[in-house]
């Protein structure tokens, strides 16, 4: 098992945005990663179908029960929070969090699920905030980096649609990286094979 998992958090202006990151991740891509994107109920479906189509990796709703795997795209669905458990033998799997965010977050919550990886076997957490509205992310990233090695890569302002989520990390996380959206592939390529850096 990797001890890295990458959480991607996008908002408004997000399914575009994905559509430029997601399919340029290599076929070899080492770990993980998880999508937290807002989106209107029924809509999912329609975002992980396309990034089926388009990306190396293989594309999964993050259904609860389900296996996280290395080298997989996992894409959590409006109706359910989600969270990840571990379970023995190092294994992870999702399940559903029917608890309501009082932070003013949608469902999907990116900070629930950030939370949730304080207990879990991950190591290092490479979060990824892209274009989108309200704060979501940022303080479940800084409450998991009191536990783990957290990285953080938020979108530019200039590329993003809304640049509330990547502006409201980059301002209360003292170690965020900005990075231009037409790099976010590459970068995040990078940053999962140095761990530690």
């Amino acid at each position: 098992m990797s001890d890295t998992i990458v959480v991607i958090a996008s908002s408004t202006g997000g399914p575009a945005a994905l559509m430029q990151v997601l399919p340029h991740l290599p076929e070899d891509f080492p770990c993980p990663v998880v999508v937290v994107q807002h989106i209107w109920p029924g809509f999912s479906e329609s975002l992980t179908d396309s990034l089926k189509e388009k990306c190396i990796l293989p594309v999964h709703p993050a259904t609860e029960g389900h296996l996280i795997e290395n080298g997989n795209i996992y894409v959590a669905f409006s109706e359910h929070h989600i969270k990840i458990k571990k379970m023995p033998a190092h294994h992870h799997v999702f399940f559903y969090s029917e608890e309501e965010t009082k932070r003013g977050s949608a469902k999907p919550s990116a900070d629930i699920l950030l939370e949730s990886l304080a207990d879990s076997g991950y190591a290092n957490v490479l979060a990824v905030v892209l274009t989108g509205m309200g704060s979501d992310g940022t303080k479940g990233i800084i409450g998991l980096s009191k536990k783990k090695r957290v990285h953080v890569l938020a979108q530019d302002e200039e590329s993003c649609v809304v640049y509330g989520m990547p502006g409201a990390v980059a301002e209360e996380y003292g170690d965020c990286e900005i990075v231009e959206l037409s790099k976010m592939a590459g970068r995040i390529s990078e940053c999962v094979k140095m761990p530690d850096e």
